[in-house]
């Protein structure tokens, strides 16, 4: 059985290929740009010739490609969109069209003149991985399904702070469902606020397996959670410091304790710290969070978890994971020491490991060789050249 899993970030796209006849180290994966870096480059380079753009395809990812475009039209260049192209600046088209950009319909794109440069915005291309790994000679036929995820804010209502948004839903799916695959979805099922999942659905239609998305964040942190060092914990704390957002998970035997969110720009080591240590003993308050431009916190289980015990504090992953320095930590008094996770020997692919783990809770029909990869050791041994 084959599954692929992709975690799509703002820096960079992680897929991994699952094949369940072999040891999980042996898989074949991918780390490269994203889509959203990928546009962005592309718009530089039109900005560069002075050509105007047209964007077309589904909401995608902003961050790189959302100031590629700010640029472009800083310069004096045309900008047209169509309408869910758009929204990948911002759900109100009111406020895209006040940035500058020209909103059109499918119709008035197809007359636009040849000289405008047209890009498609879109999250998730399997063509284009597929061929990548067609030049290495690996097929992606007869998937048994495929997983992605990305971040996604929701489409908050115009008096609704973005912010507080997305962490209502984050509290609304925990209270439902207190595991970290309460983030993950069948295609078909994705809720309609969550516009950039329902993107990802939508741009992969066709693709003739079953489709499951995810948060970007909480994949993340179940990934981490497969490292032996993490799993033999009752409770733990595991932070996932992303390019743009850090959320943290307290973990306990009935699931989710606690959680902050915080945007990365705003957190370095001693703000984390205090957070952290604050999640761990109960006392973090949401509006404490909310008023310093991060989403903000809820405790479900007041009980402390104590630090000091063990060989770590804190599990510490994500691509900034390295504003955690544990030389810094160990020389102040209340210093934490953190836990850099590597399951299965990759920090990297740590958010495709947790996508394949929600797939099982998801598509529980494929759970079994899901889980006896993820949990089991002693494979048999296959070797990649024998794995079809």
């Amino acid at each position: 059985m084959k599954i692929l899993a992709v975690d799509i970030g703002t820096g960079t796209q992680d897929i991994f290929l699952y094949n369940s006849k072999l040891d999980m180290e042996n898989n074949f994966k991918l780390v490269v740009p994203s889509l959203t870096m990928i546009i962005q480059k592309q718009i530089k380079q039109a900005t560069k010739r002075g050509d105007p753009i047209l964007l077309t395809g589904v909401t995608m990812g902003g961050g790189p490609s959302a100031w590629a475009t700010e640029a472009h039209l800083r310069a004096g260049f045309k900008v047209y969109a169509t309408p869910e192209a758009a929204r990948t600046f911002n759900d109100d088209l009111d406020a895209v069209r006040d940035m500058g950009v020209e909103v059109v319909s499918e119709d008035e794109a197809k007359r636009l003149p040849g000289s405008v440069q047209r890009l498609r915005l879109l999250d998730f291309d399997l063509p284009s991985i597929a061929n990548a790994f067609q030049s290495f000679g690996v097929d992606l036929d007869h998937l048994a399904a495929v997983v992605v995820a990305v971040f996604d804010h929701g489409n908050a209502p115009a008096n609704i702070s973005d912010r507080q948004f997305r962490f209502d839903y984050l509290d609304a799916r925990i209270r439902k469902l207190n595991r970290l695959s309460a983030f993950a979805y069948r295609a078909e099922e994705v809720p309609l606020i969550m516009t950039r999942l329902q993107s990802v659905a939508d741009s992969a239609k066709g693709i003739g397996a079953p489709l499951v998305v995810m948060d970007t964040a909480p994949a993340a942190v179940l990934g981490a959670t497969l490292d032996p060092a993490v799993a033999a914990r009752e409770r733990v704390i595991i932070a996932n410091v992303g390019n743009f957002h850090t959320l943290a998970f307290r973990l306990g035997p009935l699931g989710i304790e606690g959680l902050f969110e915080h945007h990365t720009g705003f957190v370095d080591q001693d703000k984390l710290e205090r957070l952290l240590h604050a999640l761990a003993d109960g006392t973090l308050r949401g509006e404490d969070v909310f008023g310093d431009q991060g989403h903000g916190a809820l405790v479900y289980d007041p009980s402390p978890l104590k630090f000091g015990e063990g060989d770590y504090d804190v599990v510490i992953t994500g691509p900034r994971r390295s504003i955690f320095h544990p030389r810094k930590a160990r020389a102040r008094k209340q210093g934490l020491r953190p836990y850099f996770p590597a399951p299965f020997g990759d920090m990297m692919i740590s958010g495709c490991f947790g996508l394949l783990a929600a797939t099982a809770d998801v598509l529980p029909e494929l759970a079994d060789p899901i889980r006896a990869s993820l949990y089991h050791s002693g494979r048999d041994g296959v070797a990649p050249w024998d794995a079809d």
